[in-house]
């Protein structure tokens, strides 16, 4: 079976997430602590014993969701599973792609887990609390929730932020935008719209600031050839050269996460399986919905890697 490793994205984070991955494994505990050291926070406390709101806040999550995935890749490293073998190619949805990029050796875990933490402070920083929204639009295809997005702007900020699945497209920009789009989306045929519970409004035009601010911190990282390709959010594409994926990571601040189309490029690709590692099933949970013809394996603790690692033998 031909597999894409794929890594979540803000959402996934729960209090308590890696927490057995950390007792079961050295390799768990080592990734805890090298982000710990990097960030010069007891970051694993917040993800093992909340409290919840801390957890939720974006400069934690991003770093923290990053960590439990490579706790869940390094752990499969040391039982001698190698990703370059195992994965015909890798992707993460949003702060999902840093992950993505680390497990295929493009950036280092410490690196990694600062860019997260600058990326998180600085898209919350972007906009005031209160005056940005997203709302999920069910039952709209991409084409019609452009059209809504475009209609609800009225020279406000509205646009499609995540296409996650036929029917699924998330828009992003200024509240009352955002709000204007709820009314329009029921007229154009959506089975519900609901807003969604973030605190800030993520891929969208109002992010520019947070996307200057990545540019300046991705500049400073040492990059490397990925020894998967990674298919970046942007483009749907599979993309290899150290510096079109760095330039990417900054387009993706403001630019869409096109999910859908990523999916459906790795289905192109010969992929069979998408096997998400980290914290929740929603990629693996997504698969199916994208195309019947895939399926997804969602790696969260001791037990599902140990089953993946008795099949995969």
């Amino acid at each position: 079976m031909t597999r894409a490793f794929v890594f979540p994205g803000q959402g996934s984070q729960a209090v308590g997430m890696g927490k057995d991955l950390g007792e079961a494994f050295a390799a768990a505990r080592a990734v805890y602590e090298e982000v710990d050291d990097a960030l010069g926070q007891k970051l694993s406390a917040v993800m093992f014993e909340g409290p919840g709101d801390d957890l939720t806040l974006t400069e934690n999550a991003q770093p923290a969701l990053m960590a439990v995935s490579m706790a869940v890749i390094r752990v499969l490293e040391e039982q001698g599973f190698d990703l370059a073998a195992a994965a015909k190619l890798v992707a993460g949805h949003s702060l999902g792609e840093y992950s993505a990029l680390c497990a295929a050796g493009s950036l280092s875990i410490g690196d990694t887990a600062r860019l997260l933490r600058i990326r998180g402070r600085a898209m919350q920083q972007a906009v005031p609390v209160g005056q940005g929204a997203m709302a999920a639009l069910l039952g709209l295809d991409l084409d019609q929730a452009r059209e809504v997005a475009e209609k609800a702007a009225q020279g406000e900020v509205c646009q499609s932020a995540n296409d996650n699945a036929p029917g699924q497209v998330v828009v992003s920009g200024t509240k009352t935008a955002v709000e204007r789009a709820l009314v329009l989306a029921a007229e154009a045929g959506a089975k519900r719209s609901i807003l969604l519970p973030v605190s800030a409004p993520f891929h969208c035009a109002l992010m520019q600031p947070a996307a200057d601010a990545m540019a300046e911190a991705l500049a400073g990282v040492t990059f490397n050839a990925p020894k998967v390709p990674v298919v970046a959010n942007v483009t749907a594409q599979a993309e290899t050269d150290p510096e079109v994926l760095r330039r990417l990571l900054v387009e993706q601040v403001t630019g869409a996460v096109r999910w859908r189309e990523s999916v459906l490029f790795m289905k192109d690709q010969g992929v069979e399986v998408l096997v998400e590692c980290g914290a929740g099933k929603v990629l693996s949970g997504l698969a199916r919905r994208i195309d019947k013809a895939l399926s997804g394996i969602a790696l969260n603790g001791p037990a599902d890697i140990e089953a993946y690692l008795k099949e995969n033998a």
